[in-house]
Parts: structure tokens; C-alpha cells; sequence
């Protein structure tokens, strides 16, 4: 029976904001989470489903990408986790009649928290925006023959296969990847946006310039090992929960641990362990030092160490060095130059605690450096990760157990994603191999990225938007914008599994494409299937559903891509697209002839497990740059200046919420509840600028256009962030994200450097 989800929409209301006091990160609420599970699910099917997350014989978890050990817990979940399992398996459900009672107009004026709540979408839906008198425009139900049907006369219809846009986001299996970029391709165009391009773009841009490819080269088990893990630009214990574990265990055997970033978060504090007695009870400290930095001033901290670690004598790793690098003279020479006047400016530390850092690093033989959003969304984000791997390189900390690179990827397989070929930049020998394998001719002009993408719905150039899940309109910057530009498309198709805000922001006409999730079973015509997906650190292996779709109207994402190929490309297609839906394993075996490393795919994943992706750098010390060596940068130091009287504003999550998907309006950790548009001021910061905490402001950025984007309404909350920052949660505050503030080279939004001033409300 299905239940129904809250009335009203409470988090249109005004905040209520508790004064902030941290909890001690790691232990749930586990009766609170386990209540929450059991609105939406029920008790049985609550037990029947979270016990089956991330085991072998389970289904992979629709939130982060964390790997899983050999070894795994009964409860093999986060906080998090469970709950988007919960929103996933809900009972509630999203039919006909909803759209009926809720018009275009009434869903746009609801919170993403409300959309989501609802539940499972049932059937096809199809608005036409404009054919009903105005204010009275309704999603309809519609076949799935009639919907492919509209997308294959829109996509015909356009003057160039470069007028679409296929964005995808990290939640699709690599089945399901594999097919859409195929399908894209044949059909035409490389415009292949997807959410890396806002989060992780920066680190694939920079490691593969630095050390040839664009992935992390550690293992769970080398963060195990490690003497010295430094964690900056990351908050594990809201955006990946299960990496608290991780650090835990390397701690109890010797590990140091280095925290760099603005606020001080709960789970670098305080870890208490909710799988073991001891660490429910006691709890670990997992920071050695916190680096309290200013937002931005990662890369001048990183340089400085980088001069120190050269002037030290005998701390360089020359074997190393002379043997696998090239650059390293460049390097030394802009290191010299560090100074320790600016760096202390840059990233508001004081020298020794610099100077602490640099012991740890030099008493380590093993280091490891993590990161994710705090260092890839800034202009100078690109420069500020090649510099990390400076200071790895160095020390020879690449290509040894126990040491490398970490960025931590967010969205469940948005790295398999890319593996896959969702890429708007593909390598000529992946399009070589694609195309010799499938007897196409794919377009080798790069393609539109995420940005690109939404300037070119903008200013005309495209024309048609099929979004492979996620929440587009939510996740983008510059949100005013983006809904303009949005609104300018002739087609928008959302493959879906529950509401959000881009089902309510739309082209002339749009569909929403009702899909199964990770915990349903997938029953095609050879039999039940599995997909497969890949994690932060490369592991490759099955998702397994259990449970009955939501509906009988629900088709798989490949079903999808493989119907629609069918009914857009016709005859001409030699693409058997009809045996890829009936049977997955055919498409396994086609990557595996396409893609190096996935030989004898099918075989491989059917292991409990699954397997590892090859690395060269990791696995041989071979880096497959153009020098063919790992390289060292020297890039021009960077960091934001901040005007008088302006803060430099950092979008971030709340605890109760994963990437644009809102669970729930606390934020436990920060002391934060019953409220989302909140903003984090210094006490002295706020004092100076007049902000009482408990205020309500607008904030508004300043970029170098005449354009004024303003978050209206925000109750200003003192909490110790590093002076001269402030932060708030996102989706609300992408509005004050500009569209051109993007990372050079990698053009993923600046989203973590937003000079603000504040209004009265």
C-alpha cells in the first residue's frame, strides 16, 4: 500500500536555527534514520532492502562512489546512504492523478525537498507548455511509444546533430553509459555533458597532464597503509561517510592525519564508529592538525610546502625524480620564489602551524592526499591540483603502497561514467575503436560541456535537452540563467526516478521518462539483468536489484537508450540495439572489445567483487604523458582577493542532503535545524559588517558583469569559519554563481569563490 509524504511544503517556510554545536560525527541517529526509512518503506521492507546495500550479491548504493573492502559489515551504509535507499524504495508514488492536481506553476513554486518527497514516478509524462489556457499547463500521460515517437521527430528535425545535448549524470550504470554515448555518437555529436564537469573535471584535467591519467591511483587498502594522509577541500563525514572508517583504521596503525579547510567539520573532530562498541562508546579524533585556510589559498600552501620540501636536505626523492619526472628544474625555480609573507595572506595560517605541516610531511614515507569540491571549483582549481601532485612527486609518492593521489569522487559511478566514454572531449583512439567496432563514423569535433552547454541552449545554438537523470537545473550554476535558457529548448527529456526541479523547468515540450533504480529488479526477455558500476578508486563491479519495480510502466535506462536509438536512427542503424535491451551481457561484451582494461568483462565481474581497472602510474610507475614521464608544473600562485566590506562565499551541503537530493532540513552536524537558507559568518566578520546572528540578509554576488544575482531571505548563523569566509548550501545559492566564473582549463563553475556582500532582507 502506498504511503503519502508530508503535506504542505515546510521548506518553503522561514528557517528555525538552533545555536551551532557539532555533534560527533560517524554515529546516526540510527533510530531516527531507521524511523525515516521506515515512512517510505515499511518495516519489512526496510529490513529486506538496506541489508542487501553494497554487498556483493546487492545492489550498489545510489549516493557516493566510496569503495567497499573484501570484507564487508551486515550494515555496509552511511546515514546518507539509507536514506536515498529509502527515497529509491519508497512506497509513495508519483502517478497520473498527481500531475492532474499539480500544475507546471505549482510544481516551480515548490522546494526540492517537497518534489522529492513524493515518490516514484509510475508512468511517461508529457507536457506541452502553451496548449492549455496560461497557468493551467499539466504534465499528461503518455505512451512509450508516443514519447520516443516526440523525441525522434524533435531530434530530426534539428538543422545539426550539434543542436542536442545528452548530459548524464553519476548515478547511470556503465551499461547504460556505454549505449547513450554510442547512441549520441552514431547519431551525430559529442555534445556529451555530464556532473563531472561541475564537481571532478578540474582533478581529470590536472592528474592528466601530471601523471597521465585522470583518476586516483590508490586503493582502500593503500589508504590503510599510509604514514600520512592529508584530506583538504573535503568533508567525509557529510559527502562520504563511509571514508571516516577508512581513516579510522589507518589511524589505529600509525596514521597521521592533516585536515585543510575553512570549517571545522564534526567527522575530522570526532569519529564515533557505529559498527564497532568501542567506537560508539569512545570515538576517535581523526585530525592531528587542522588547517584552518582561507577558501582559495590551497595553492599557495601546497607551493610553499613544495619550496621547503627542496630546501630540506635530503628530502627530495632523487631516484624517483631523475628516473620517472620531467620539469622538476622549472618547479624548483617558481618554488624559490614562495613567500612566506604572502602565502600566511593567502591562506590565513600562521607559520607554525606551516610549520607543523611540513614535519608530518617530511617524517612520512607514505602520503596520500585527498580531495574533492573545496579544490576543484575555483578559477585557479587545475593549478592548485597539479601542485599537490608537485608535493607528491617529490617525495616519491606515486607508485608505492600506501601513498598517491585521492580525489573523491561524489555521484555513485560518475567515474564509470567517463570510463564509459561520457566525455565531450574523447581521445581519437576510443573513437577509433568505437567506430571500428561498431562500423560507425562518430564525429570527432569536441562537444559542449556543461557550461557550453547551457550558453548554447542560451544563445540559440541548441535546441533539445535529454538529461540521463540527475537534476540539471538544480545541480547548474547561475540559476536564473539557466532557467532562461532552458525554457528557449524545443524539447527537454528527463530520465527520471522521482521529482525534482528541472521536471518543472522546461522546453516548448517535455517528457519525463520513468526509469528503475538501483534496488528494483531488472527483468529483460533472456532474464533478470545486472548492471555494473565503478568506484572512486577503480573497482568495476555488479548492482544487483531486489526488489519489484514501482510500477509496471517503468523501463531500464538501456531499455531506454536502446528504444530510442531504435526509433530516432530507424534501419540505417546497423547498431544491434534490440539484443543490447533483451540481454546486458552483450553490451559487456562489447565494451570489453572497445575499452583497455575491460577484457573478458562478463567473466571478470561475475566474481564477488569484482575487479580492478589497470593504472600505470599506480601499477607499473609508468606514466603515458607526452613526455612519457610524470610532470612537474610551476603555474603562477593564485588566490581570491577579497574587497572591503565582502565576504568570499563557499556552496557546500548540509548533513541531511546528497548533491541537489534534500533528505531533510537539519544539519546535525552544524547544529543547524528546521531551515536551509542559512548563511555561516565569523562572529568577528559578522560584527564588523553588522550582521547579528539570528539576522535575516541577502546576499548578493559581485562579478565583473553588471548583472545582479541575489539569494534573497538568508538568517545569518555565527560559526568559527576561517576569517573573511562565509558559507551556504546549494542548490539555493547557485543563483549567485556566475556562468563564465568557471576553472581555467577544466571550466567547472567557481562555485567554492563568490565574493558576496550583504543587503538587508
Amino acid at each position: 500500500m502506498a504511503t503519502k509524504p508530508p503535506a504542505g511544503d515546510p521548506a518553503q517556510d522561514a528557517p528555525q536555527v538552533a545555536p551551532p554545536k557539532q555533534a560527533a560525527a560517524g554515529l546516526p541517529a540510527i533510530g531516527h534514520t531507521l524511523r525515516i526509512a521506515q515512512r517510505q518503506m515499511g518495516v519489512a521492507r526496510t529490513a529486506r532492502t538496506l541489508l542487501k546495500v553494497n554487498q556483493k550479491n546487492g545492489f550498489d548504493c545510489p549516493g557516493c562512489a566510496w569503495p567497499e573492502g573484501d570484507k564487508r559489515h551486515t550494515a555496509e551504509f552511511c546515514e546518507n546512504g539509507a536514506k536515498a535507499v529509502a527515497e529509491e524504495a519508497t512506497l509513495r508514488r508519483v502517478t497520473p492523478d498527481f500531475f492532474a492536481e499539480h500544475p507546471l506553476a505549482d510544481l516551480a513554486g515548490r522546494s526540492g525537498y517537497w518534489l522529492g518527497q513524493q515518490g516514484r514516478i509510475t508512468e511517461p509524462m508529457l507536457l506541452e507548455r502553451g496548449a492549455l489556457p496560461e497557468g493551467g499547463d499539466r504534465y499528461e500521460a503518455v505512451s512509450w511509444e508516443r514519447a520516443f515517437e516526440i523525441i525522434a521527430e524533435e531530434l530530426t528535425a534539428l538543422d545539426s546533430p550539434d543542436e542536442a545535448l545528452f548530459y548524464t549524470s553519476g548515478r547511470t550504470s556503465n551499461e547504460a553509459a556505454f549505449l547513450f554515448q554510442l547512441f549520441a555518437r552514431e547519431f551525430g555529436t559529442n555534445n556529451l555533458p555530464d556532473c563531472s564537469n561541475m564537481c571532478h573535471e578540474s582533478s581529470g584535467s590536472a592528474l592528466t597532464e601530471t601523471i597521465g591519467i585522470g583518476k586516483g591511483s590508490v586503493s582502500l587498502e593503500d589508504l590503510h597503509q599510509a604514514d600520512l594522509i592529508i584530506v583538504a577541500g573535503q568533508n567525509p563525514g557529510t559527502n562520504h561517510p563511509r571514508m571516516l572508517s577508512a581513516l579510522e583504521k589507518a589511524k589505529s596503525a600509525g596514521a597521521k592525519i592533516i585536515s585543510v579547510n575553512p570549517l571545522p567539520e564534526a567527522g575530522m573532530e570526532r569519529f564515533k564508529n557505529p559498527q564497532t562498541p568501542i567506537g560508539m562508546l569512545k570515538g576517535t579524533a581523526l585530525n592531528d592538525l587542522f588547517l584552518q585556510i582561507r577558501i582559495g589559498g590551497d595553492q599557495a600552501l601546497f607551493r610553499l610546502l613544495n619550496k621547503l620540501v627542496i630546501e630540506t636536505e635530503g628530502a627530495t626523492d632523487e631516484a624517483f625524480i631523475r628516473e620517472h619526472t620531467h620539469g622538476y628544474e622549472e618547479l624548483a625555480a617558481a618554488a624559490e620564489k614562495a613567500d612566506w609573507a604572502e602565502t600566511l595572506t593567502a591562506t590565513g595560517l600562521t607559520r607554525p602551524e606551516i610549520e607543523q605541516a611540513l614535519a608530518m610531511v617530511l617524517a612520512s614515507k607514505r602520503t596520500i592526499v585527498c580531495w574533492a569540491m573545496g579544490l576543484t571549483q575555483h578559477k585557479h582549481a587545475v593549478a592548485t591540483i597539479r601542485e599537490v601532485v608537485n608535493l607528491l612527486l617529490l617525495r616519491g609518492n606515486i607508485g608505492r603502497p600506501g601513498a598517491g593521489v585521492c580525489p573523491v569522487r561524489g555521484h555513485s559511478n560518475v567515474q564509470g561514467d567517463r570510463t564509459m566514454g561520457i566525455f565531450e572531449r574523447p581521445a581519437p583512439a576510443f573513437l577509433d575503436a568505437l567506430d571500428k567496432e561498431f562500423k560507425i563514423t562518430s564525429p570527432r569535433g569536441h562537444g559542449f560541456d556543461v557550461v557550453r552547454s547551457i550558453q548554447a541552449l542560451r544563445d540559440g545554438e541548441a535546441k533539445v535537452l535529454f538529461a540521463m537523470g540527475g537534476n540539471f537545473v538544480g545541480a547548474t550554476p547561475d540559476t536564473e540563467v539557466t532557467e532562461a535558457a532552458i525554457r528557449r529548448a524545443s524539447l527537454t527529456v528527463h530520465v527520471s526516478t522521482k521529482l525534482n526541479r528541472s521536471h518543472a523547468v522546461t522546453g516548448r515540450r517535455a517528457l519525463i521518462l520513468p526509469t528503475l533504480g538501483r534496488t528494483d529488479k531488472d527483468i529483460q526477455a533472456s532474464g533478470k539483468q545486472f548492471v555494473t558500476v565503478e568506484d572512486s578508486m577503480g573497482m568495476v563491479h555488479s548492482s544487483r536489484g531486489n526488489l519489484a519495480p514501482a510500477s509496471p510502466h517503468l523501463l531500464s535506462e538501456p531499455a531506454i537508450v536502446a528504444r530510442m536509438a531504435r526509433a530516432v536512427l530507424g534501419q540505417a542503424s546497423k547498431t544491434p540495439w534490440e539484443e543490447f535491451e533483451r540481454d546486458y551481457a552483450t553490451i559487456r561484451d562489447r565494451i570489453a572489445r572497445v575499452i583497455p582494461g575491460f577484457e573478458d568483462f562478463n567473466a571478470r565481474v561475475a566474481r564477488p567483487g569484482g575487479f580492478q581497472l589497470p593504472h600505470a602510474p599506480r601499477d607499473e610507475r609508468r606514466f603515458p604523458t607526452k613526455t612519457g614521464k610524470a610532470n612537474f608544473t610551476a603555474a603562477p600562485v593564485e588566490y581570491p582577493k577579497i574587497p572591503e566590506g565582502r565576504l568570499l562565499l563557499q556552496t557546500l551541503r548540509s548533513h541531511d542532503q546528497y548533491n541537489t537530493t534534500i533528505y531533510g532540513l537539519d544539519d546535525r552536524y552544524r547544529g543547524i535545524t528546521g531551515g536551509r537558507r542559512v548563511v555561516l559568518v565569523h562572529p568577528e566578520d559578522a560584527a564588523e559588517l553588522g550582521l547579528a546572528d539570528g539576522s535575516y540578509t541577502d546576499l548578493v554576488s559581485e562579478w565583473n558583469d553588471a548583472v545582479e544575482r541575489r539569494a534573497p531571505g538568508f538568517r545569518v548563523v555565527h560559526y568559527p569559519t576561517a576569517r573573511g569566509c562565509a558559507a551556504a548550501y546549494y542548490p539555493e545559492t547557485n543563483v549567485l554563481v556566475p556562468l563564465d566564473s568557471t576553472a581555467d582549463t577544466s571550466n567547472t563553475p567557481a562555485s567554492k569563490s563568490v565574493v558576496v556582500r550583504f543587503e538587508p532582507a
